[in-house]
């Protein structure tokens, strides 16, 4: 567990005295990111203490300049200043720790870069001008979304440098780049840019249909058949990474076709989930789900023997007779790599994993147990487990690999694994294509039709799911759910179903009406669907139960007009034969007499407001006592539904001029109710 320490700054030290305690701090007495951390190297290695679903490479904190960020060989920060960026992203993982670490290193970069263009390197000498330079290097450098990010990174920078006393001077600054605003809009050429960028082409999802059935490769094999499965439901890639080897659900329906889908963990904090699968696309997806299995089924069996055996190296049956004996370089060659390899390859992999190699005669050899102890070191960090929050190994993984197996031009290991990174998935779909990396679309010759490469985000699939679920009706629950997401309100950013699209279909509806319709006139009628002496055979759509019976009130079309006070409303349903009911009715109706004495008593003494007591109390004494009756008529079968007839509840504005017209003119006469027994061929 990480030492936590809370920074507490002192009023009458000066901003250097208060830093110079804020960096020793956090460089000798905190533990987070490890206490081993190596605070003075310009690159963290943090990605035991970092997890990213989906992307399996090292993930790095470099504190480099603002300008070399993005060179292959960045230059450090210079100091001061880099202590403090150091000492800052460390204390804030401790206590406001965050995935998305590379907005909170782009905010100390900008920091840096401006105070370096006043002339310093001393984060006390900070000012207001300072961060608006800040903030303008990444208003320019970024777009809108990630620029606005990143500037209220640069606000909890500056607030944090104020709050501690580390500035020479006061700083009261806010972000100053705006929050970019998505128009409501569904019309006009931003929305039509927004639905393009957010939206696959007509040729880049063909293209991926003749690649898919084209695809012979393992590499592309494995990229064809991601993205045949995101086609299928609204998933998304890391979702389809962490799939599991039995995924799979079939699920008999009564006269219909079986149902086909995929067991899910949803990435977005919902619950597991099975997405079920359209059935058009149903024999694409069981298809992509075999060629994964087919693909991973050595890396799973490689996975499964360091699970039995973790403290040895895998080898398959026909080099058993090989383990433990000294390897010659050409049994290296073999016991390493799963395909033949030139003569120096094995020794030149000894000199990178520094495995000592000694002479035998003329030949060189190694020890078994060197090679074993650098092979098990290659081991993927937490083997077994690939995602231990949702309980999978890398033995039941469906995107598993031998190391190097999805790159053409490398040799693959024999008895390394490594799970399928979504970084892989964004190449072979054409997101690194104008910097040279191929993609499944490139090795076919297949292009958009202005001839640019194909490129297709993975994050497309569910928007254009998500709009095509929109245009075909499917209610906004259903989407979410379908989605897998927490709250229906996230299905608007997917949705780029445009005016023209509506229009469109209200126009098709309009023609298959006036097509089906007859020519002659119709007379306007008022039509009752469903009069109120027919409800009880359609049986009780909206119930729940009361302390007299049942009430039938559909909450869904309105609230309760009468709140706790269901002895005079007609939606309460009494139920003979029902020994609760029954005995709460008549505990009320003894109940209700005494209220009724007492509010005559009162009524009597002249208290204020008490003849509207006696009025009500009168009707519901009334209303009871025949209920009580009909409960006691032998007449009425057990079981029979009773309830309050000729009366109909009024609404909030007739309640008010009921209220007006009662401080006209006052009635102590009270109006009975009456029962009847709803029960077919019951005795009213």
């Amino acid at each position: 567990m990480s030492n936590l320490v809370l920074f507490k700054p002192r009023r009458e030290l000066s901003a250097e005295k208060n830093l110079a305690a804020f960096v020793a701090m956090c460089r000798d007495e905190l533990t987070a990111l490890g206490a081993d951390l190596p605070f003075d190297e310009m690159k963290w290695d943090v990605t035991n203490h970092i997890k990213l679903k989906g992307k399996n490479g090292a993930l790095r904190a470099v504190f480099s300049t603002w300008e070399s960020a993005d060179d292959s060989e960045p230059a450090p920060m210079a100091e001061p200043y880099a202590a403090f960026a150091k000492s800052y992203f460390r204390y804030q993982h401790a206590f406001c720790p965050t995935k998305s670490i590379g907005s909170r290193l782009a905010a100390t970069r900008a920091l840096g870069a401006a105070l370096a263009e006043y002339g310093s390197h001393d984060i006390t000498l900070v000012h207001g001008q300072v961060l608006n330079r800040a903030a303008q290097l990444i208003a320019v450098h970024y777009g809108k979304d990630t620029a606005y990010r990143t500037g209220q990174q640069l606000e909890m920078l500056a607030s944090f440098i104020d709050n501690n006393r580390l500035a020479s001077v006061p700083l009261r600054w806010v972000n100053p780049i705006e929050r970019p605003v998505q128009t409501a809009g569904r019309v006009g050429e931003e929305f039509e840019a927004r639905r393009q960028e957010m939206l696959p082409s007509s040729f880049a999802l063909d293209a991926l249909a003749r690649a898919f059935r084209a695809a012979s490769e393992t590499p592309d094999v494995v990229v064809a058949s991601v993205a045949a499965i995101m086609c299928s439901a609204p998933d998304r890639v890391n979702e389809v990474l962490r799939l599991q080897t039995g995924c799979e659900v079939h699920s008999s329906r009564q006269e219909a076709p079986e149902a086909y889908g995929l067991r899910f963990w949803p990435s977005k904090g919902a619950d597991p989930m099975v997405k079920w699968v359209v059935p058009s696309m149903s024999s694409v997806v069981q298809e992509a789900i075999r060629r994964l299995q087919g693909t991973s089924s050595e890396a799973r069996q490689v996975a499964r023997w360091y699970e039995d055996n973790p403290s040895a190296m895998y080898l398959p049956s026909h080099l058993e007779h090989l383990r433990g004996k000294d390897l010659f370089m050409d049994e290296l060659g073999e016991v390493l790599f799963a395909e033949p390899v030139s003569r120096t390859s094995p020794g030149q992999w000894c000199t990178g994993n520094k495995v000592p190699t000694f002479s035998v005669g003329k030949k060189k050899a190694v020890k078994f147990s060197d090679v074993e102890a650098a092979i098990l070191g290659e081991l993927p960090r937490g083997f077994p487990w690939l995602d231990a929050d949702i309980g999978l190994r890398y033995s039941e993984a469906l995107c598993l690999v031998r190391r190097n197996e999805l790159h053409k031009s490398r040799t693959t290991f024999r008895g390394i694994v490594e799970a399928v990174d979504q970084n892989f998935i964004a190449t072979g779909l054409g997101n690194r294509s104008e910097h040279g990396f191929k993609s499944i679309f490139d090795n076919l010759g297949l292009f958009e039709a202005d001839g640019s490469p194909i490129a297709i985000r993975t994050h497309q699939f569910r928007h254009y799911l998500n709009t095509l679920a929109q245009a075909g009706g499917l209610s906004e629950l259903d989407i979410a759910k379908w989605s897998g997401r927490k709250d229906i309100r996230q299905n608007e950013a997917y949705n780029h179903v445009s005016d023209r699209d509506v229009q469109a279909r209200i126009a098709e509806l309009k023609r298959e009406v006036e097509e089906s319709s007859s020519t002659d006139l119709v007379p306007q009628v008022r039509i009752s669907l469903v009069p109120r002496s027919e409800f009880k055979k359609l049986g009780i759509q909206a119930a729940h139960t009361t302390d007299f019976g049942m009430c039938v009130h559909d909450f869904v079309m309105s609230p309760c007009p009468l709140h706790q006070d269901c002895n005079n409303c007609n939606e309460q349903v009494c139920i003979k034969g029902d020994k609760v009911g029954e005995a709460n009715a008549r505990a009320a109706h003894e109940e209700t007499a005494s209220l009724l004495e007492a509010a005559k008593e009162a009524d009597a003494d002249g208290e204020y407001g008490a003849s509207r007591w006696v009025q009500h109390q009168t009707l519901t004494h009334s209303r009871l006592s025949e209920l009580i009756a009909i409960l006691d008529n032998p007449r009425v079968p057990e079981g029979a539904l009773i309830r309050l007839t000729h009366v109909e509840q009024a609404s909030r504005l007739q309640h008010a001029v009921k209220a007006r017209a009662a401080l006209e003119k006052k009635s102590d006469e009270p109006r009975l109710l009456k029962w009847i027994v709803v029960e077919e061929g019951a005795t009213e």
